[in-house]
Parts: C-alpha cells; sequence; structure tokens
C-alpha cells in the first residue's frame, strides 16, 4: 500500500512560523487572471511572499497549445513532463526541497502548481490555506525583488504520481467514472459560454463549483465539511474524475478531497475546452 500523502494545505500561521529557518519553502505565487493574463506577474512584482517564484499559469503551469487547438489539450495543456522537469529545477526544487504553492483567487492556481508537481512525483508540496490574504493577516510581510535562490538540476524522471483519463476512456466507457464539473453553475448547466466552443456539460457530469470549496475567509472547509461533500458522489475516490474549463480549477477539487482523505480521484486535463471544442462528442445542458 502506498503511504498516505502528506497534507496538501498549510496554514499562514505554520507557514510564517517556519520564516527565517533552514526549513523555509521553496514558494511559488500563483496569481493569475484569465482575462488579463499579466495582471498575476504585475501583483507579484508589486509584493510577494519573501523569496517566492512567479509562476505563470500559461508559461510554467500549462505546455503550448499544440497545431489543432482545443481539438488536442485545451485551452491549458499539460507541460511536457520533461519540460517542467527544467522549470522545477529552475526554480531551485529538488524531490527533497519543501514547497509551498499561493496564490489570490482562492486557490485555484496554486493548486495546479500543487497538482503539477505531485504529478511529478514530488510529495512535499502544499497550498497556503487562505493565500496571501491570509498570510498578510497573520503579519507576514511582503516584499519585492527577484527570489535569490540557487537553481537545481532538472528534476529527475519518475512515473507520474497522479492519474490522468483522457476524452477517449470517458467515451469509450461512461459508467466506469464519476465526472465531476468545477465550473460556475451558468456554464456548467449552458445557460452561458464566454470561453469554449460550445456552453453545456459532459453527459453525466456532477456539479461541484471549486468555490464551495471555501469558508467566507477565504480557507478551505473542514475536512469532514469536505469529505461529506464528495461522500455523497457515492463512489470510491478512483472513479471520480475532476474537470473543469481547462484542468485548472478542477485541480481545486482534487486537493480538497485529497485535504478530506479521499485519495486516488483523476484529472481530466482537456476538460470542456477539449471536449466541446468536438462537435461528435455529446453534450448535456440543464
Amino acid at each position: 500500500m502506498s503511504p498516505v500523502p502528506p497534507s496538501p494545505l498549510i496554514s499562514a500561521e505554520a507557514l510564517l512560523a517556519r520564516l527565517g529557518t533552514p526549513g523555509w519553502p521553496v514558494l511559488l505565487d500563483c496569481g493569475f487572471d484569465l482575462m488579463d493574463p499579466a495582471a498575476g506577474e504585475r501583483a507579484w512584482a508589486a509584493g510577494h511572499l519573501p523569496g517566492a517564484h512567479y509562476a505563470h499559469l500559461d508559461r510554467d503551469l500549462s505546455g503550448p497549445k499544440t497545431a489543432r487547438g482545443a481539438l488536442d489539450g485545451g485551452r491549458h495543456p499539460l507541460p511536457a513532463r520533461d519540460a517542467l522537469a527544467v522549470t522545477l529545477g529552475r526554480w531551485g526544487i529538488g524531490p527533497s526541497t519543501p514547497v509551498v504553492a499561493y496564490d489570490a483567487q482562492g486557490g485555484p492556481f496554486a493548486a495546479r502548481a500543487w497538482w503539477l508537481l505531485r504529478w511529478m512525483g514530488h510529495r512535499d508540496v502544499a497550498v497556503l490555506d487562505g493565500g496571501i490574504s491570509a498570510w498578510q493577516a497573520v503579519g507576514g510581510r511582503l516584499e519585492t525583488g527577484s527570489p535569490a535562490g540557487s537553481a537545481q538540476p532538472p528534476y529527475p524522471a519518475s512515473a507520474p504520481g497522479m492519474p490522468t483519463v483522457d476524452a477517449a476512456q470517458l467515451l469509450r466507457s461512461p459508467g466506469e467514472w464519476r465526472v465531476v464539473d468545477a465550473r460556475a453553475g451558468e456554464r456548467f448547466r449552458g445557460e452561458a459560454e464566454p470561453l469554449d466552443a460550445q456552453a453545456g456539460h459532459i453527459p453525466g457530469a456532477r456539479h461541484r463549483f471549486f468555490k464551495d470549496n471555501l469558508a467566507a475567509d477565504g480557507r478551505f472547509l473542514p475536512a469532514d465539511a469536505l469529505h461529506e461533500a464528495f461522500g455523497r458522489l457515492g463512489v470510491a475516490p478512483a472513479q471520480v474524475v475532476h474537470q473543469c474549463g481547462s484542468g485548472v480549477t478542477a485541480c481545486h477539487n482534487l486537493l480538497a478531497m485529497e485535504a478530506a482523505g479521499l485519495h486516488g480521484a483523476a484529472l481530466y486535463p482537456g476538460s470542456w475546452s477539449e471536449w466541446s471544442a468536438d462537435p461528435a462528442r455529446p453534450v448535456a445542458r440543464g
């Protein structure tokens, strides 16, 4: 049996207690705005947690779009594993390096970084619960300027540490999976679609808006509340497939399941942007 993964969340209080110690992690500021892709990097330049690198969703946490565009991989394809290995090394991350990712948007982009690191086989990675606002609320300071950490060789290759499912598998065995869609309700129901080719959702999918994982203060709900919510899916975690618009906010639901002790769910990386780009694939609305 595989060992239980460490907690995917770290509190601002716990992180602040490590400031200035040898256990200070590599920090990844993952703030992003889908409508203004440069906004997150501007915010990082204006002030970030001590020593934080900026992790750009398009440049660092996704691969380039294929020649067939959304038909193959969607709007945010997974990066090639060898390219991601180089990026992790550039940030100073090796197999034993503690890593904490954060953002200012409730955690979806930090969760993408967390999932990618776990996918690469890295275990010591967590998301800052409550993000940059939680850090400031406990008296954590911000700084400007580039981090001074030393680069490492490319992250060593290993077997994928997180499972994925593709469109062909979902089409071939639809009854095998419980698909969970992390998008906003109006997009799931097909009432609005600002980004992708068609409105609607994958037939049979359940809806779990990623922001429903958060309390009013922006922190994740307690583990027992998350366990109860995802337990209503009625299947084992290994039968659950998470998707969203492009494989990003789905990672928030994956992180929530991990925080609840429900391990083994898969990601459909292409998500709705890939699924809806092919008119031959079925679409449900309502």
